[in-house]
């Protein structure tokens, strides 16, 4: 009779992306030489199903030939950005009647899976870059609040808007998720106008910066996401830090960086005569949402009342999950 396998021990995780990991542990060179096969159970933090083996021939999710340690561990299928995952592991000896001669299951090890590196956000630019339609000029970034922000913003503030945490909604892998702080503008205008629209679930009161206080030709421009909302329509998320400055260290080392004077989403040209004013452009076909990473004060534009309908909070991005199943705006590295 075969003399059992010994249990893996001294687990550790290593290399983790946001779709893959490497896995390494200890076994005797006896155990070394003799396993033909490994059983990885990979499962959600959160689950209350580990998804253990019911019966010891029995394979979990994850079986490998044998390979030198340690074994890289990827698909897009089963492991997603920003998640906890706990992984245990077993070794195993194929026997000629096809069963298996197994060892005990290892002590579970939690790790938490990256964000999108910068590849993998070039992969969303690129199909965002297919979804923008022409070119639209505009001249404001347009915040739009209830009067209440704007009081408490006057009142404890000192008329500063005061950059916040970026929440969770879009792309579940966004590096700038829960980690980069900024003010949210919008810039998109009406077709048939060219002015802001009038509508906003946000509130009746905005605030309109002219737009050449915040972009120039040597602004910080980043991409930062791509989405929907199980609608029709798209969401582009950028980010504008001035050079140098925190949220532009931020951004440098972690999102695509976009050239301001040529990009398919927002633009700026410089005045081509003396006396003429800058040209900006946004992208008609979807909706950009601007992340300024400095805070912006109420003195650098006007607040005024607008019209329309102001109570459809469905519309608002906040916090909202992003369809995994759009194949516009879904890259396969997880959501």
């Amino acid at each position: 009779m075969e003399a059992p396998l010994s249990t893996p021990h001294n687990i550790q995780i290593c290399e983790v992306t946001c779709d893959s990991f490497r896995i390494v542990w200890d076994m005797s060179p006896e155990d070394t030489a003799r396993a033909t096969h490994f059983f990885i159970d990979l499962s959600r933090k959160e689950s209350k199903d580990p998804n253990r083996f019911k019966h010891r021939d029995v394979p979990t999710k994850l079986v490998a030939k044998a390979v030198p340690l340690p074994m890289a561990v990827r698909g897009h299928w089963f492991l997603s950005p920003r998640t906890e995952y706990c992984v245990a592991v077993q070794t195993a000896i194929r026997q000629p009647d096809g069963n298996y001669l197994v060892s005990e299951w290892s002590q579970v090890v939690e790790f938490c899976t990256g964000d999108y590196a910068k590849e993998h956000l070039q992969q969303l630019l690129d199909k965002a870059s297919g979804s923008t339609g022409r070119m639209l000029s505009f001249s404001v970034f347009y915040r739009n609040q209830h009067p209440e922000y704007f009081q408490h913003v006057r009142n404890e503030c000192g008329g500063l808007m005061r950059p916040s945490l970026k929440d969770d909604s879009g792309s579940h892998g966004s590096p700038i998720n829960g980690k980069l702080k900024g003010v949210f503008l919008s810039c998109n205008t009406d077709f048939a106008t060219g002015l802001p629209p009038r509508d906003s679930p946000y509130g009746p009161l905005r605030l309109a910066v002219p737009a050449g206080r915040l972009l120039t030709a040597d602004t910080g421009l980043y991409f930062a996401d791509f989405y929907c909302m199980y609608t029709a329509y798209h969401y582009v998320v950028l980010v504008l830090a001035p050079r140098g400055s925190d949220g532009d260290r931020f951004c440098r080392g972690r999102l695509p960086s976009l050239e301001p004077t040529c990009n398919p989403f927002l633009t700026y040209g410089a005045p081509r005569r003396p006396g003429e004013e800058p040209r900006f452009c946004h992208a008609s076909d979807v909706i950009l949402e601007v992340l300024y990473t400095e805070p912006l004060g109420l003195d650098l534009g006007t607040v005024e009342r607008i019209g329309g309908r102001h109570q459809n909070m469905s519309q608002t991005t906040a916090n909202a999950k992003k369809d995994p199943s759009c194949k516009v705006c879904n890259i396969s590295v997880g959501r």
